[in-house]
């Protein structure tokens, strides 16, 4: 099979300029792991796109593999894009990439089916968020509607600091909708996943280091990560996914553990910098399972054969 392996920065185009330096270092981290796992698998021909060639490579190859942000439809348009020409997707297709992207409306689909969320507000026009404050109750996270990694996420203790972190959380969006969110404190944590269409398998669950007051910023994880509700998580993640019919291939789904619970805060329709870890704790090549899933077969139940610590940009270490 003839596969591309889209990065949306490394792939050039007007659009990819606005990506913050920290999402580029994530998604080259991410293609360069990517590539290695498809190369080594064998039997197929891994090629790239650069600025201006993405329809006439999409046109030459079987199947495409994106790597790109949530951030203002980018996942949703290039998926739609990969559809419009007929070529398979290693991924989730464009309208399970809305689904899932659209913050407010995954906050309602998990509140239908009793899945634990934070409270969650929309501020549309910058007016009225007092009250929408107040209801939400400090501290609160305020973050883009449809947005990638940490970038425009604010932790807010204050009305004083609510006016600042909305224009945080515009200026990285085109959507004027930002969400107010109820902070939930405890252990930062994503689950990676294995999805056909209709089921997921949970792969492993990984720590989150998160750093930076107001401004979150994400610098890479531990996997596994051993915690009392892990297998709660795991569980948690897949009614998730059943919540969003249509994902596909690598999905990550973010929680937080707290001292009774595992809270979802959003779903990640697409390869996280999560998979650097993973890939380098199981035997199994993590690549060659996802394109399976794709296909409608999922895995049995898999087993980490040590622990690392993963940075953003791919540096690995020993747990």
């Amino acid at each position: 099979m003839r596969i591309l392996v889209y990065e949306f920065v490394s792939g050039g185009g007007p659009a990819a300029r606005e990506v913050p330096a920290s999402l580029a270092r994530e998604g080259a981290a991410m293609r360069t792991a990517i590539i290695a796992d498809l190369n080594a698998i064998g039997g197929h021909q891994i090629v790239t796109a650069t600025n201006g060639t993405l329809d006439a490579a999409i046109a030459s190859v079987d199947a495409v593999w994106l790597i790109a942000p949530e951030t203002n439809g980018c996942l949703e348009r290039l998926a739609a894009q990969v559809e419009r020409h007929g070529k398979k997707l290693l991924g989730s297709g464009a309208e399970a990439v809305r689904r899932a992207s659209d913050k407010e409306g995954l906050a309602l689909r998990l509140t239908r089916h009793r899945i634990s969320h934070p409270m969650t507000r929309v501020v549309r026009d910058g007016a009225g968020w007092e009250s929408v404050a107040r209801e939400v109750g400090y501290p609160l996270v305020i973050k883009p509607r449809c947005g990638a990694g940490c970038q425009g996420v604010s932790l807010v203790h204050s009305a004083a600091d609510v006016p600042h972190a909305l224009e945080t959380a515009r200026r990285v969006t085109r959507n004027e909708a930002v969400l107010m969110q109820r902070y939930v404190a405890g252990t930062a944590a994503s689950v990676s996943l294995l999805a056909d269409g209709a089921r997921a398998m949970p792969l492993m669950i990984n720590a989150q280091h998160l750093s930076g007051s107001p401004n979150f910023t994400y610098e890479g994880g531990r996997s596994p990560l051993e915690h009392p509700f892990a297998v709660k998580a795991l569980n948690v993640a897949m009614r998730t996914c059943d919540a969003l019919p249509g994902l596909q291939g690598y999905v990550g789904v973010d929680l937080v553990l707290t001292e009774s619970d595992a809270v979802v805060i959003e779903v990640n329709p697409r390869l996280t910098t999560a998979y650097l870890g993973v890939r380098s704790v199981l035997k199994e090549n993590v690549a060659a399972l996802a394109i399976a899933a794709c296909e409608g077969h999922l895995p049995g139940p898999l087993f980490a054969q040590q622990s690392v610590r993963f940075t953003a940009w791919g540096d690995l270490a020993p747990a």
